[in-house]
């Protein structure tokens, strides 16, 4: 009986730890949310306090960040950039990985092994060299920027295919081969469709992290004619310092409540992918 009272007091203590900080991780969402409907006179002098009949603005910092800094034209540039690079990692990445788990050779295994190292290299240490490149090649577009974020989304999505490939029983792939199958019309027909946790939770995964990304946009990407959401925000920040944090408040809450309901819709799925992969059949 002690004991269990013991594991009870524990649980009770982590559970209190954990949503404590729950809220502070919470906490400068709710006041983004809460200023982004304030005057901008207030945002700086009462920043914690809720909007009243003084302060409360309505949706005008929302309008000015729409019409004012061409909102929309970065959400529309975002989607697309967001949703090809996703699509693009995902088809190249999956047949990378049945690729090295199936073909047993030195050069798959030293694709492997590069694919997990580029995941452990700081990006800071080849930001200058890849902003250099992609000006050479031309790839300062939204269409050259997909295909620098190929390079660097691939080293985890190889290495999480790679683990649910290696459950997949060989025995299948072969059956379709001896029905007539190519090895593309069995990797497309076969093998992805079995697929689909890793694809969903690796997806997921990558469009987090292309939507919120800011550096590799802001490195690649011809700023007079690009800017996602995340750069036009940084250029809400006006000359000597004039910040205008009322559509910087409004535009916040319009990047970040998407990839809110997005992730909280579909966080399921990246538990489902991950088990998946993790156990070799």
């Amino acid at each position: 009986m002690k004991s269990k009272k013991n594991k009870n007091i524990i649980s009770a203590m982590g559970t209190g730890f954990f949503s404590i900080i729950c809220l502070l991780y919470v906490f400068p969402i709710v006041v983004i949310l809460i200023n982004a409907f304030k005057k901008k006179v207030y945002i700086n002098d009462q920043p914690f306090s809720m909007p009243n009949e003084e302060t409360y603005s309505g949706f005008k910092n929302f309008m000015e960040a729409i019409n004012k800094y061409e909102f929309i034209k970065a959400v529309g540039w975002t989607v697309f950039i967001t949703v090809a690079s996703v699509a693009v990692i995902l088809v190249c990445t999956s047949m990378c990985a049945w690729y090295i788990t199936r073909v047993k050779s030195k050069f798959s295994k030293v694709m492997y092994f590069l694919c997990v190292f580029s995941m452990v290299v700081p990006f800071q240490m080849v930001m200058f060299t890849l902003s250099l490149i992609a000006n050479r090649m031309r790839l300062d577009s939204p269409l050259g920027l997909i295909v620098v974020y190929l390079g660097f989304g691939a080293g985890l999505a190889v290495f999480m295919f790679c683990g649910f490939v290696k459950s997949i029983p060989v025995e299948i792939e072969e059956a379709a081969m001896i029905d007539g199958c190519t090895p593309l019309q069995t990797f497309f027909l076969v093998v992805l469709p079995i697929m689909k946790p890793t694809y969903i939770s690796v997806g997921i995964l990558e469009t987090m992290w292309i939507w919120n990304d800011f550096l590799l946009p802001y490195l690649v990407l011809d700023v007079k004619k690009y800017k996602t959401i995340s750069m036009a925000i940084q250029y809400m920040r006006g000359s000597y310092g004039r910040v205008d944090m009322g559509a910087i408040m409004a535009a916040l809450v319009m990047a970040v409540i998407p990839v809110i309901v997005f992730y909280l819709s579909c966080q399921k799925y990246i538990i489902k992918g991950v088990a998946a992969g993790a156990v070799k059949g």
